[in-house]
């Protein structure tokens, strides 16, 4: 039982880092930010909740928000590719 709960709370967890993903996102907007920070947090952060969510979905019953937490963290991985890649050609 206690493998369960603890795999239950793991796949909450999971979608934390997704969820501060979006919010450091919206906050840190602006012409004085660095982006290569931004795509740093964005990446360790997706790891992370990657992490977190295959966990959850190897020890809880309730898989839904494990998988949920697994696609939300790959698509912040995703965009932070995407934005490493945006910077990458727009380097003179």
């Amino acid at each position: 039982m206690a493998r369960r709960k603890a795999g239950d709370i793991l796949s909450v967890i999971s979608l934390l880092p997704a969820i501060v993903s979006v919010i450091f996102f919206y906050i840190q907007r602006g012409p004085d930010f660095d982006i290569y920070f931004g795509i740093t947090v964005f990446s360790i952060l997706s790891i992370i909740g990657i992490i977190f969510a295959v966990i959850a979905l190897i020890m809880s019953k309730l898989r839904i928000f494990g998988l949920i937490g697994l696609i939300a963290n790959v698509l912040v991985l995703v965009f932070a590719f995407l934005l490493l890649l945006a910077m990458g050609i727009g380097e003179p």
